[in-house]
């Protein structure tokens, strides 16, 4: 268990942040990509930010509460509430009703959490407080923010988004607004654009393609939901080292992406970790984008809603711990080749034909790949943060991170019960020639 400083933060009072300007009250549907299970729940999302002499006497919190006040004037959906339509169909009522602000103060200085402000945070339940009755998917506010000051200047904005409006890339495009309007634009330079008709159904819903990432055995659904509410979650870093390392365990003619190798790299592991039956089916699932592909319809450059598939790899656990890494890569890269127009159509008409299912959680990798959206780019006036990551414990997500060495590599947070990530720790251990750092251990009962 890494250790961990005990802090003291104080709350104040939540306040609703309105629209500066009255917005369009109106009823706006979401796409089936955006109401699909998978996206029912609420993603976190923290960044740290160092004191800066050249805001000295300035308010964070008032900044970026009067800053969320105008970007919601062209973000005003998020400014309304989830309702339910018939066959669980997610609408969203823009009401201008606001979203939650929580202002905080910190009894510590900033540098004294240290590493533990990165995935698995002990603090997130600190960060980001939850409000009562504010988690919900339906009838609560769409995004929480909360800003907390340090006592040496510094101070952590925590966000947590409904994922049903947003995927990472449309929240990327809000905070993108949010830091140019506090830094005195007039508008976005990126206008936000709705129309989630462009992800909805076809007219007559037709499943053309085969969808593993919905697949569900009773038998090892009820296995794994036996243990998943015992899920630690710990992160490691792959430097260059690390990365090395692994490459060496598959043949030169073997070609792939950096992160497709460390992807099928962690999987294999995860699964030899977990000592299933040789013969049980183990999946992972990779959110691939849609956005800027080549397909025969363009998402616009505002498009916010969530965009995103979610094919998934399957192969028997026997077969993924017992071949060289390669038989992994190879599973991996072909996750590319579902990312067709037809695919993409059959996976939003089987929302609606199967009701809105959620992704096959038993002896299922999840993976987010988050090293591209940024979150340790915005600037409030206090410069660029010294961390941002998202959080999902469901999920294992990647994100760019420099270590205490100051070298660039991807951290990778992975949830698994206590004896697999036991087995886990050992096995990445072994196959990366002793090299991989564990950047933080944090348990979660």
């Amino acid at each position: 268990m890494a250790h961990t400083t005990r802090i003291s933060i104080t709350h104040h009072k939540p306040k609703l942040v309105v629209p500066a300007i009255v917005t369009p009250h109106e009823t706006k549907q979401l796409s089936e990509i955006d109401d699909q299970g998978l996206t029912r729940f609420q993603s976190a999302i923290l960044i740290v930010y160092k004191y800066s002499s050249s805001m000295k006497g300035k308010d964070p919190a008032k900044i970026i509460k009067d800053g969320l006040s105008k970007t919601l004037v062209f973000y005003y959906p998020l400014a309304g509430r989830i309702i339910e339509g018939s066959n669980r169909k997610l609408m969203v009522n823009c009401t201008g009703e606001g979203i939650l602000f929580v202002e905080a103060d910190a009894n510590v200085e900033l540098d004294k959490l240290g590493d533990s402000i990165k995935p698995p945070c002990p603090y997130l339940d600190l960060l980001l407080h939850n409000v009562p009755h504010s988690d919900g998917i339906i009838g609560c506010p769409l995004l929480l923010v909360q800003v907390t000051r340090f006592s040496c200047g510094g101070f952590v904005v925590g966000f947590r988004v409904n994922h049903t409006v947003m995927d990472a890339y449309g929240f990327k495009m809000f905070l993108n607004a949010l830091s140019e309007l506090i830094q005195g634009a007039s508008a976005p330079s990126i206008l936000p654009v709705w129309q989630r008709d462009l992800l909805s159904a076809r007219s007559s819903p037709c499943i053309t393609c085969t969808h593993h990432e919905f697949d569900e055995i009773t038998e090892s659904r009820t296995a794994w939901e036996s243990m998943e509410d015992k899920l630690i979650q710990r992160s490691f870093f792959f430097g260059n080292k690390e990365m090395k390392a692994i490459k060496n365990h598959v043949s030169s003619n073997c070609k792939s992406t950096k992160y497709e190798l460390l992807v099928a790299f962690l999987w294999k592991c995860r699964t030899i970790a977990l000592n299933l039956h040789p013969q049980e089916i183990v999946r992972l699932t990779y959110f691939v984008s849609i956005r800027g592909k080549s397909l025969k319809y363009e998402l616009p450059p505002g498009y916010y809603g969530n965009a995103f598939i979610t094919p998934a790899a399957v192969s028997k656990a026997r077969l993924l711990c017992s071949n060289p890494l390669s038989y992994a890569v190879e599973l991996v890269k072909k996750l590319k080749d579902h990312l067709t127009e037809e695919y993409i159509k059959s996976v939003i008409d089987f929302m609606i034909i199967k009701g809105r299912p959620e992704l096959s959680k038993s002896w299922n990798f999840i993976v987010s790949d988050n090293r591209s959206v940024g979150f340790d780019e915005y600037d409030f006036g206090w410069g660029k943060p010294i961390f941002g990551g998202a959080s999902a414990s469901f999920i294992s997500i990647g994100i760019p991170f420099n270590n205490e060495e100051g070298e660039k590599g991807i951290l990778v947070a992975i949830s698994l019960p206590p004896m697999a990530m036991k087995n886990f720790q050992k096995v990445v251990f072994e196959m990366t020639l002793n090299n991989v750092e564990e950047v933080d251990i944090i348990s979660r009962m």
